[in-house]
């Protein structure tokens, strides 16, 4: 048996009926989901050695947890910028859980997320302005400080992001704006003025 199909089995094995229902009543867009949660994916890909052929393989299957596991099992070391790159251009906008997992799993801890990070958050795509709020989130809670030019810029485009349909994105900026006010009385005033 593959490693793949052996994940499959995996899957079926911690199939969660009425999990895998409501996930295909929203209306994510995967032709199978098995409806396992998260901590269940993490069990599961321990029992696996960390590799990038198994995870660029289980990327390619359109099921909502192949898809969590490839981000799980993909070495964090060789996820460079080209590969975060594709992956999201993968992701349609109601899968955000992808890109929240991917965002924190793999792109917030890479030498290019702060760059990456401001880059996707003035990119047209929805799903890429979220992933760029999350990592800058996730940096600022490790700590990150932001130039003075980086922090008006990142105000900015959290304030033009507030307005948006997409509810996740509302969200993440939202989040990445009061992770920001924690880090000076400037930065409370400035979000203030957004967010009274």
């Amino acid at each position: 048996m593959s490693p793949i199909q052996a994940i499959k089995a995996d899957l079926r094995a911690a199939m969660n009926g009425v999990a895998s229902r409501a996930i295909r009543e929203s209306g994510m867009g995967y032709k199978l989901t098995f409806g396992v949660e998260l901590p269940r994916l993490r069990e599961i890909a321990a029992g696996y050695t960390v590799d990038r052929h198994l995870a660029q393989a289980l990327w390619q299957e359109p099921i909502r947890e192949c898809k969590l596991l490839a981000i799980l099992l993909y070495p964090h070391e060789e996820f460079d910028s080209d590969i975060a790159t594709l992956w999201m251009e993968d992701i349609r906008p109601e899968q955000a859980e992808l890109a929240q997992l991917l965002s924190l799993e793999r792109l917030s801890t890479q030498p290019y997320s702060a760059e990456m990070a401001f880059q996707w958050m003035a990119d047209e795509r929805e799903i890429f302005q979220l992933c760029g709020f999350l990592m800058l989130t996730r940096l600022l809670m490790q700590g990150a400080e932001l130039s003075p030019a980086s922090e008006l810029e990142f105000v900015d485009q959290a304030a033009a992001a507030l307005p948006s349909s997409y509810l996740p994105l509302r969200k993440a900026a939202y989040n990445a704006l009061m992770r920001y006010s924690e880090t000076s009385a400037e930065a409370e005033r400035r979000v203030r003025q957004i967010i009274p």
